[in-house]
């Protein structure tokens, strides 16, 4: 798989698994949510070996 793949795939088979505090359960923020914002913040890794 290529990391585009990786991040396709991340919310619908990590979300599930995130654990939240009860106050963010009150600012109605899911499991999806928390996934979704790591993805946005983190570069994709590069291969090493790789010029892009």
């Amino acid at each position: 798989m290529i990391p585009e793949d990786v991040k396709a795939l991340a919310v619908p088979t990590v979300a599930h698994r995130i654990t939240l505090r009860p106050e963010m359960w009150v600012r109605r923020i899911q499991g999806s949510d928390v996934v979704a914002e790591l993805l946005r913040r983190l570069p994709v890794p590069r291969a090493h070996g790789t010029t892009q």
